[in-house]
């Protein structure tokens, strides 16, 4: 196939590139194409003919968005809608990635993929409107796929905050009070291909399990051997601008959809190939 990558330069972009080069031919973009620009775009689709194209370029910063949602919701709601139109024009299929944040963490359990968004921050209200955008672009070929707390080598992540921090010191406080499910980008890029083998829709697609970020450094710290203890903090001690779920892992229930190992897994190989 011939595919088409916005977003390359990312964290997951960089996987995504590493895990399709020399099974497809592949053309990656970051910066240089403003998704913003539905004509930029166009041009962009056109030239490079895709048959299928993952939208990976987002805006990430959670707490930026509490202050910047017009240009957050340019980016997340008004590109995806304009990279899903152009692979549309151009008979391509199209994967943009999501977050858990569309949901409110109220529900008591994981949610599903048919379960009502209902998000808490601006973030969260971008990322739903690049998902609405995006199936109402390309009906016939958008997948959406929600994710969670994601780490990789190739961006700031919070294993590597922790493995810093947790060498300086002897203990670090965090939040215990929002629970996900981390996901390792190296084990996302090949499930978003796997997606283009499934129906059109929603789809989650983050590590299996659950646990707080506490228990995320916990984890952390006992994977690399690190002597640095945890002291639980709720969110509301923390003061982030931008509110958060407190229960948000993501259940998969599409019977074929991929589904990732668990997050315990991941995180040790990840620990023990960059340490």
């Amino acid at each position: 196939m011939r595919v088409l990558v916005t977003g390359a330069a990312g964290m997951l972009g960089q996987d995504m590139m590493r895990h399709l080069d020399g099974r497809h031919e592949v053309t990656g973009v970051d910066l240089d194409v403003d998704v913003t620009d539905p004509a930029a775009v166009r041009a962009c689709v056109a030239e490079v003919r895709p048959d299928a194209v993952f939208h990976l370029a987002a805006w990430t910063d959670v707490d930026g968005a509490e202050e910047r949602e017009a240009d957050a919701a340019r980016v997340n709601g008004d590109g995806s809608g304009n990279v899903a139109a152009a692979a549309a024009e151009a008979g391509a299929a199209v994967v943009v990635p999501s977050t858990d944040y569309v949901f409110d963490g109220r529900a008591g359990r994981a949610y599903t993929e048919d379960d009502a968004p209902s998000p808490l921050s601006a973030y969260g209200r971008t990322k739903l409107a690049g998902e609405r955008a995006a199936l109402a672009a390309h009906p016939a070929g958008a997948r959406i796929a929600r994710t969670a707390w994601l780490y990789g080598n190739a961006g700031r992540n919070f294993v590597d905050t922790m493995r810093r921090v947790g060498a300086e010191r002897d203990e670090v406080t965090v939040v215990d009070d929002q629970e996900g499910c981390p996901t390792w980008t190296r084990d996302l890029a090949p499930a978003l291909e796997a997606l283009l083998d499934q129906p059109p829709g929603v789809y989650h697609t983050a590590g299996g399990g659950s646990v707080t970020w506490a228990g995320f450094a916990r984890a952390i710290f006992e994977e690399a051997g690190i002597g640095c203890r945890v002291v639980p903090i709720t969110t509301a001690e923390l003061g982030r601008p931008a509110p958060r779920p407190h229960y948000s892992p993501l259940a998969v229930t599409r019977p074929s959809a991929p589904r990732l190992r668990h997050w315990r897994d991941a995180l040790r190989d990840y620990i023990t190939e960059t340490a």
